[in-house]
């Protein structure tokens, strides 16, 4: 992390919904032109904890200083510093994608003409110049979730948070949003995002932490946290439904651990192929075989005993 000042600073943080602990007293900080991200399944307390960070929700319990503000306090001035990305789309359908974000940026106080000039720069640099004078509605998805970050980046914010940016899009549209996303992260930007797809958090994030059930179960930067909580390589193996099970002991002999999925064996291990020749050895043929390197999927088995959920 950078020597200056966190940014974000959370201490002991709760968010508490009558008897239900949504965040359960969590630890952690942002440092300036940082791309940090909150991964877990749907329900860990990914977006409870956006939603105080964007002061649209008060802090329960523990300690929030966001630019060494307190939201209960300063919520006014700390929302006009930050661009706000929300899982869901509120755009105004009825309006031109340059009309959204003209008539967004007057609540900052942005002269009209200069609204024009940002909103011409900024649907530019999410490639959607051709798009300017349509209405929102036929937009696709992806389409419409540029024209939400570009919205977001309207009045020049020093903090961006993006709360899960492409869940629903299709695997095009989402690489065309990393790629924005990656340009605003070069530029210094500090981007705060919460995802439960592991490929956007290894691609996007500087650090990360992993929720569960309202806490925090890692942190660490991906790569580390892959080598911490996993192996080298991984062999995925399936002998058919229902018969993965009897080969345990046999991955086990040549592994460091295994996870028993429904559809297949995962031999955790830092040299796959040689884990392979070696169950061949001992007549133990799978109906297919594959070798890759361990990814944050397999660190959040290793926290969580399940895969993530949309």
């Amino acid at each position: 992390m950078s020597s200056a000042a966190p940014l974000i600073q959370a201490t002991g943080l709760k968010k508490r919904f009558g008897d239900f602990v949504a965040v359960d007293g969590i630890d952690f900080e942002v440092a300036p032109g940082e791309s940090f991200g909150f991964l877990g399944p749907n329900g860990a307390g990914k977006t409870s904890t956006m939603r105080m960070i964007g002061c649209v929700s008060p802090v329960t319990a523990g300690s929030l200083r966001i630019f060494g503000l307190d939201p209960d306090e300063d919520g006014r001035t700390i929302r006009s510093r930050m661009g706000v990305v929300p899982q869901l789309d509120q755009l105004d359908n009825e309006l031109t994608v340059l009309e959204n974000l003209v008539i967004y940026a007057r609540y900052f106080d942005i002269s009209k003409a200069e609204a024009r000039t940002r909103a011409g720069e900024l649907l530019d640099f999410v490639q959607l110049t051709e798009k300017a004078s349509s209405t929102v509605e036929p937009l696709s998805g992806g389409q419409k979730r540029r024209v939400s970050i570009a919205r977001s980046l309207i009045s020049e914010p020093e903090l961006l948070i993006l709360d899960e940016p492409t869940t629903g899009l299709d695997p095009q549209a989402r690489h065309v949003l990393w790629d924005r996303l990656y340009q605003l992260k070069e530029q210094g930007r500090t981007l705060v995002l919460t995802t439960h797809y592991m490929d956007e958090a290894e691609q996007l994030c500087d650090r990360l932490v992993v929720m569960d059930a309202g806490k925090i179960v890692a942190e660490g930067a991906p790569r580390d946290l892959i080598t911490t909580y996993s192996t080298r390589e991984v062999l995925e193996m399936r002998f058919g439904r229902g018969r993965n099970a009897e080969f345990i002991a046999d991955a086990e002999s040549v592994s460091e651990r295994v996870e028993v999925l429904p559809d297949r064996l995962l031999v955790y291990t830092d040299d796959g192929e040689a884990a392979l020749v070696a169950l061949h050895a001992r007549d133990v043929v799978p109906d297919s075989a594959l070798v890759r390197r361990s990814s944050l999927e397999d660190v959040f088995l290793r926290l969580t005993g399940r895969t993530l959920v949309d």
